[in-house]
C-alpha cells in the first residue's frame, strides 16, 4: 500500500464526484502516443507502451500527458483506465497550479472524472498524474485522458495514430535542404548546440546527402559521439575503405542497412564544430564518401584540429554530392518531451574544379510526425548568418513546413587545405 498525506501538498485539492464531465467530454487522448514518465520512481518501474501507462506502483512517479488546444477556456478531464490488483485508488491530477483528486474504484465504470481546469491560453497543455493512495500495490492501468469543455471547442491536436506512436513520442524531426552546384565534391558546415539544448537522445546532423549523413549525438549521460553513416546501394554492401584513430566501424540496420562509423568524443554545448564531407568517384563506377570532423577553431587560424572519421565505398554509382541537407532529431522516445535546438551556419560547397561557393539559402521541412499533425512542436528559420532548428518540448508556436530561408553571409570563409586533410 502507498499513502501520500494530502495535508503537506500545498495544493488546492477539490474532491470531485461523478459530474457531467464524462458526458460532456467527447475526445480521448491516448497515453500511448502522448505521455511520458517525466519523473520516474527510484525503481524506474513505470512503463508507457502503445496501450498506455502500466506498472504504476510508486507515489514518487509523475506521468505527464500533452495535447494542444486551439483556444483558452474550461477543460473537463477524466481518466480512462482500469484498476488492477486494487479495489480503490486515488490519483492527483494537475494542470499547472490547479490540482484535483480522482477516485478510481473497481465497482465504478471508467471514465473517472477529475473535474474542470481553466486553460488561460491556446497551445500545448500538460497534465500531470501522480499516485496518492491505493489499497493494493498498483494505482491502475491508464489508457487515456477524456477531454472536453470550451477549451476544446475550436479543436485539439495530439498523436492519434497507434501505428506511429513510437515516432510521435520521439517527436518531429526538422530539416534544412541546401541547393549546391553540380559536381560538388566537398561540403563544409558548422554546428553550434546552445548550452542547455543537448538532452540525451539528440542527433544534430550537419552534413547529409542522398545516401548518408554526418553529425554529433548525445548517446547517454556519459557518452557523446561523432557519427558518419552511409547506406547500402541497391547493388551491394557499402564497405569500409579507411577510418581514423579510435573510430569504431560496423554495419547497421533498422532504418535501412549500411556502414556506420563513430568516434566517441566529448563535444560540448556552446562550442562550434566543423564538418566536411567528400564524394569522390573512384573511376570504377563507385563512389567513396569521406567525413572529417573539426574541433573548435578561431577564424583565421587555418587547418586546426581535423579528425578523419571514415571513408566508405558505395557500390554501383559514380557521383558527387547530391541531396545535401542538415537535420535535428530525437532518437529516444522516452525523452521526446524534452526540447532541443541547434544553430547551423557557414555552409560552403566546393566543386570538383576547386571552386568555393557559399550556400546561403535553405528549404525548411518537417517529417510526417509534424506534417500529419501528430506533433506541433517544431520550428526553423534564420538568425543573421545562421540557420536554426528546434524540436520537441511541446512549445506552442511551430514554423510552417515548406518555406525557404536565407541567412546573411558568413563572417569568414573557412581556411581548409584539402590536400593536407588526414
Amino acid at each position: 500500500m502507498r499513502n501520500l498525506a494530502c495535508a503537506g501538498l500545498g495544493l488546492l485539492l477539490l474532491l470531485s464526484g461523478r459530474t457531467s464531465a464524462a458526458q460532456d467530454a467527447a475526445i480521448t487522448v491516448p497515453l500511448g502516443g502522448n505521455a511520458y514518465v517525466t519523473h520516474p520512481s527510484p525503481a524506474d518501474d513505470e512503463l508507457i507502451d502503445d496501450t498506455g501507462l502500466h506498472n504504476w506502483s510508486s507515489d514518487k512517479a509523475v506521468t505527464s500527458v500533452y495535447f494542444d488546444v486551439r483556444k483558452p477556456g474550461q477543460l473537463q478531464l477524466s481518466l480512462v483506465g482500469t484498476l488492477n490488483g486494487a479495489s480503490h485508488s486515488t490519483v492527483l491530477v494537475s494542470v499547472g497550479a490547479q490540482s484535483r483528486l480522482v477516485f478510481l474504484s473497481s465497482t465504478a465504470a471508467a471514465p473517472f472524472p477529475a473535474g474542470s481546469f481553466f486553460i488561460p491560453k491556446a497551445g500545448y497543455v500538460k497534465v500531470d498524474l501522480r499516485g496518492v493512495y491505493t489499497d493494493g500495490g498498483y494505482y491502475g492501468d491508464i489508457s487515456g485522458l477524456q477531454i472536453g469543455g470550451s477549451a476544446t471547442a475550436a479543436g485539439t491536436v495530439f498523436a492519434n495514430d497507434p501505428d506511429n506512436f513510437y515516432w510521435s513520442r520521439r517527436g518531429p524531426s526538422v530539416h534544412l535542404g541546401f541547393d549546391v552546384p553540380a559536381d560538388t565534391e566537398y561540403f563544409y558546415s558548422e554546428v553550434t548546440v546552445p548550452k542547455g539544448q543537448d538532452p540525451i537522445g539528440s542527433y544534430y546532423m550537419a552534413n547529409g546527402f542522398n545516401t548518408g549523413y554526418f553529425g554529433i549525438q548525445v548517446n547517454s549521460a556519459t557518452e557523446r559521439r561523432v557519427l558518419f553513416s552511409v547506406w547500402d546501394s541497391p547493388t551491394g554492401r557499402t564497405t569500409l575503405v579507411r577510418k581514423g584513430p579510435d573510430v569504431v566501424s560496423n554495419d547497421f540496420d533498422g532504418e535501412g542497412t549500411g556502414g556506420q562509423s563513430y568516434l566517441v568524443f566529448k563535444w560540448s554545448a556552446g562550442q562550434t564544430y566543423r564538418f566536411l564531407t567528400r564524394a569522390q568517384p573512384d573511376g570504377e563506377g563507385n563512389t567513396v564518401y569521406t567525413a572529417w570532423f573539426g574541433t573548435p577553431c578561431l577564424a583565421g587560424h587555418g587547418d586546426c584540429g581535423w579528425k578523419l572519421i571514415a571513408s566508405w565505398k558505395y557500390l554501383g554509382a559514380s557521383t558527387y554530392l547530391k541531396g545535401v541537407y542538415s537535420f535535428l532529431e530525437s532518437f529516444d522516445p522516452e525523452r521526446g518531451y524534452i526540447g532541443r535546438s541547434a544553430l547551423y551556419g557557414n555552409e560552403w560547397a566546393i566543386t570538383a574544379d576547386g571552386t568555393w561557393s557559399e550556400v546561403k539559402s535553405a528549404y525548411f521541412d518537417v517529417d510526417p510526425t509534424g506534417l500529419n499533425k501528430q506533433r506541433l512542436d517544431f520550428a526553423g528559420g534564420s538568425l543573421g548568418p545562421l540557420f536554426y532548428l528546434r524540436n520537441d518540448g511541446f512549445f506552442s508556436h511551430s514554423t510552417a513546413s515548406g518555406q525557404t530561408f536565407t541567412r546573411s553571409p558568413a563572417w569568414f570563409r573557412p581556411r581548409v587545405d584539402l590536400g593536407k586533410l588526414p
